[in-house]
């Protein structure tokens, strides 16, 4: 069976890779431009066009699909049965989606229709989830709107950040679709549940400006945007006229004003909330390498009833 793979970050390709271990032919991959990044903004490729190179596979990185009758056709002459799509970047128009023989099978990082969009991981944790996971979805033309093939769920720790979830459901995808394209081999068909009704919610991109710390919100709230924005953008005060990152913190038993150090030591940085507190173990001054707070504290000091911004 062929398999054309579009996709980008490192989620994807752990996607691709295990779908080429297990013996499908790829004739095609698809994914972003190579975009300048680091301090030097030197052109990188994408993760998946790496893994790609690595496995000797075909790579094209069109700007666009929408209006690209050249690259309909190079989706044409594949002869391709499915397209596999896990986080690829650009959008895909009707007359792609309908290229191949089965069309495209989507591998989303959520439960849906609970959080289609952008950051799903993210926002699951933000909103406090119980679970998340992966589900293969046959793709239409709407946002994350098509029917579920299989679901997967992943029951969310109360110390997981973005980036555990992140990699846990990297991995499940991976096998989901796998165990979804040797049905489809099989049997040649895939059955698929059209989405509730009920439910729908919209997992919106992430901004630095919404990772700012809010001290007034709850101890809760906080650490859990502490936890969602660990890695990107990363949840962020000011200290000293800079911005410092907060990067692991657990709630306490405290009370003050919001934004008030109540204690600081090797132990943690405590900041009541505007209700209840919480201890920073984990921050990144400006200009530093990320630290636990024994380090900060070490060559630092913030004062007891320092109100932070």
């Amino acid at each position: 069976m062929k398999v054309i793979f579009a996709g980008t970050p490192d989620f994807a390709a752990a996607a691709l890779k295990a779908i080429a271990q297990a013996g499908f032919e790829i004739p095609l991959v698809l994914t972003q431009p190579d975009r300048p990044k680091g301090r030097g903004m030197q052109l990188q490729a994408s993760p998946v066009k790496q893994t790609a190179l690595e496995l000797g596979l075909r790579v094209e990185q069109p700007e666009k699909l929408r209006g690209n009758t050249e690259a309909l056709q190079m989706l044409k002459d594949t002869g391709a049965d499915v397209m596999v799509v896990a986080a690829y970047g650009l959008i895909l128009p009707q007359d792609v989606l309908d290229t191949p023989k089965h069309g495209c099978l989507n591998i989303h990082a959520s439960l849906l229709p609970r959080w289609r969009g952008a950051a799903p991981i993210q926002r699951a944790i933000e909103a406090g989830d119980a679970e998340t996971g992966v589900c293969i979805m046959q793709m239409d033309i709407g946002l994350d709107t098509g029917a579920v093939v299989s679901e997967h769920r992943y029951a969310i720790a109360a110390d997981d950040t973005a980036n555990e979830v992140h990699d846990a459901l990297m991995d499940l995808g991976a096998a989901a679709i796998v165990a979804d394209l040797q049905r489809l081999q099989t049997e040649g068909r895939l059955h698929a549940e059209p989405q509730p009704e009920n439910g729908i919610t919209y997992a919106q991109k992430l901004s630095k400006e919404e990772a700012k710390i809010n001290w007034s919100e709850p101890a809760a709230v906080i650490a859990r945007k502490i936890r969602a924005f660990n890695p990107v953008p990363a949840a962020w005060v000011e200290w000293q006229g800079k911005p410092m990152k907060i990067w692991r913190a657990e709630t306490v038993n405290q009370s003050g004003r919001a934004g008030e150090v109540l204690a600081f030591g090797s132990d943690g940085l405590v900041v009541a909330c505007g209700e209840g507190a919480v201890k920073i173990t984990e921050l990144q001054p400006a200009g530093s390498k990320r630290m636990d707070i024994a380090a900060f504290a070490a060559g630092r000091t913030i004062a007891v009833g320092t109100v932070l911004a």
